[in-house]
């Protein structure tokens, strides 16, 4: 069952379309990730689907809700960790997640939750105290604490530490295995590699792209790159043939990109078998979600 469905979605501030047109399904307990460019639409996207802005056209659907008219009985059940959040900067951790979580019927306890995002040492100190990441891991909180069915996560970890992030993907995890639904955006592709089951990738206000991370603009069934130091003493021309794929050097190694690279590899390595040589650096890869990315917003030219 769909927990979120969005037909032809569009936004326009006067001539200007924000969101041009998007479709999508977001299934329940699924992590469904949004990526695009500064400027893509994605945000507009999220706040039409949280109720905070009104469409110019298409179908909305939230939990069985059409967003703009949901009033209580949907907010009850949705979580949101905006980019940024005016709240009291006076109140305390503590106080923040207690007040947030005292809008909900049923919260999560304040404690436990706080204990979550890793703000346990600071349960204590005043919201304008904190650091930009700790403030965000605030955000996470109250987002998280009236323990909502779904949850929209607006670049949750900007400003996070490795560490940090890493945290917050567990949270997320954690969240997942218990039956949430989360619609995430992000600028991380591997934060979307790691937590998303599906995503899709806007620009200009339009879905260019939508599948799993794996497959994601033919990832999956995209040329291989494979990749390797030459043995000392050896050349290109020692190489043994390998079919229609032409390798080259690059930085001191030697590429190669082939549609067929088990085959490739099996050549490669039983020459360099009989010679008594090894391929240092030995690797095989193929586009990642980056390169997916940078290829369909544009970001490569």
């Amino acid at each position: 069952m769909a927990a979120i469905q969005v037909q032809d979605l569009r936004k326009a501030y006067g001539a200007v379309e924000a969101v041009a047109g998007v479709s999508f399904e977001v299934a329940e307990g699924e992590c469904f990730a949004l990526l695009g460019p500064n400027g893509a639409g994605k945000t507009t996207t999220l706040e039409v689907l949280e109720g905070y802005r009104s469409r110019s056209g298409g179908s909305v659907e939230v939990l069985g809700f059409d967003p703009e008219h949901g009033g209580r009985d949907l907010r009850e059940r949705i979580g949101i960790v905006l980019q940024s959040a005016g709240i009291d900067r006076e109140l305390t951790v503590a106080e923040l997640v207690g007040l947030f979580g005292s809008y909900y019927p049923h919260p999560r306890s304040p404690a436990e939750v706080i204990e979550l995002v890793g703000l346990a040492s600071k349960r204590h100190a005043r919201s304008r105290t904190l650091s930009g990441g700790q403030q965000r891991r605030l955000d996470l909180a109250l987002g998280i604490v009236g323990d909502p069915d779904l949850i929209f996560l607006d670049e949750p970890t900007t400003g996070f530490d490795p560490s940090a992030r890493r945290h917050a993907w567990e949270l997320v995890d954690s969240l997942r295995a218990l039956g949430k639904t989360i619609l995430l955006t992000t600028h991380y592709m591997d934060e979307a590699q790691s937590l998303a089951d599906r995503v899709a990738i806007m620009t200009d206000g339009r879905i260019v792209a939508a599948g799993s991370p794996a497959s994601l603009g033919g990832r999956d069934v995209a040329e291989a790159e494979i990749s390797f130091r030459l043995p000392d003493g050896s050349g290109l021309d020692d190489l043994p043939a390998l079919g229609p794929a032409r390798p080259r050097l690059q930085d001191g190694r030697v590429v190669l990109r082939t549609g067929s690279p088990t085959g490739a590899l099996h050549t490669l390595t039983g020459w360099a078998l009989s010679r008594g040589d090894e391929l240092e650096a030995l690797a095989v890869t193929r586009p990642s979600l980056e390169d997916v990315y940078l290829r369909l917003t544009g970001g490569d030219r």
